[in-house]
């Protein structure tokens, strides 16, 4: 089998290659990444060369994508700009990477019929004061991340009606482990703990996120793939809700630094207060379990960073 992988240098995308080549050896896998703001060459240094091949390119380039997807059985869509901060500064290149570069793609996929199975969040359904959202929870993006993201999401559901593509959604949660740029709150909380530097929290700290441990969500992504149905989509999550403050003190408690080093500033525009996923679907249908708890994830996350401090991308 062939793959195309698009955003592989990027921390989701490098992951979920890494679990390929351990998991299936014998898949020949591509990956495309135009090396912006979220890639790092670094987070592939230990890539096994057989059945693997890079290419530096844009998923907006319909000639290299047209070159990319006739070769290969299906597209794993990791490429995206993902920091909200950065979408509220600069909204154009959201757009541009999620919106114009999704459209690409299925231009590909539909001319080439082939299969895609396309990464999304669950901040398109905006904030939950209640409840956990399902697969039919109605879409209600807050930021120009999130709204460019359920924007690629109706796109692709839109291929499947009009065209009848092979296209599955998947939905996950906060995402933490090795390879995540430092700007993200987990990595950015170990390296300024581990330099004893004070620690910035939005507001009051009171956000809620669910977390995930990356591999876990790199093993439901394939497994929804391999046993999915074609047309639906996919919530992933982990049930490890907690607030900013509950998950930097976890991580403070297991590096053994002071709770002195939080600092609270101000808050961030259309900052979203929860966010929930209700994953039953994926457990039922896929027979899909995390395998990671949170504190098995987090020790794992803080052993790396301290061990690869010159690999990290800030």
């Amino acid at each position: 089998m062939n793959i195309l992988v698009t955003g592989g240098l990027g921390f989701i995308g490098s992951n979920f290659i890494l679990y390929v080549q351990e998991k299936y050896p014998d898949i020949k896998i591509t990956n495309v990444d135009a090396k912006l703001d979220g890639s790092n060459a670094a987070n592939l240094n230990h890539i096994r060369k057989k059945n693997y091949r890079f290419v530096y390119g844009n998923i907006t380039n319909q000639k290299l994508m047209d070159r990319l997807v006739v070769n290969s059985d299906a597209v794993f869509n990791f490429a995206a700009e993902s920091h909200v901060d950065r979408s509220i500064t600069n909204p154009k290149s959201f757009i541009n990477s999620n919106i114009i570069g999704t459209y690409t793609i299925l231009e590909s996929i539909r001319k080439y019929k082939k299969k895609l199975i396309q990464i999304s969040t669950d901040e398109v359904f905006g904030s939950l004061k209640n409840g956990s959202a399902t697969e039919n929870h109605s879409l209600n993006p807050s930021s120009p991340y999130s709204s460019s993201k359920a924007s690629a999401e109706l796109l692709v559901k839109s291929y499947g009606i009009t065209y009848g593509i092979n296209a599955i959604i998947t939905r996950c949660t906060n995402n933490y482990g090795p390879r995540q740029a430092v700007e993200k709150l987990i990595p950015k909380i170990i390296t300024l703990a581990n330099k004893n530097k004070k620690i910035p929290i939005y507001g009051t700290g009171k956000n809620i996120r669910d977390w995930i441990f990356v591999k876990d969500h790199c093993d439901a992504v394939f497994k929804v793939f391999e046993k999915g149905n074609w047309g639906e989509s996919y919530n992933i999550g982990s049930n490890n809700e907690l607030d900013n403050n509950m998950i930097v003190k976890k991580i403070l408690g297991i590096m053994g630094k002071p709770l002195t080093l939080i600092n609270y500033v101000k808050d961030r525009p259309g900052h979203d207060f929860r966010y929930s996923l209700n994953s039953s679907k994926i457990r039922r249908q896929v027979l899909w379990r995390p395998r990671y708890g949170l504190e098995k994830g987090l020790k794992e996350t803080i052993e790396w960073y301290l061990e690869n401090k010159n690999t990290v991308k800030n």
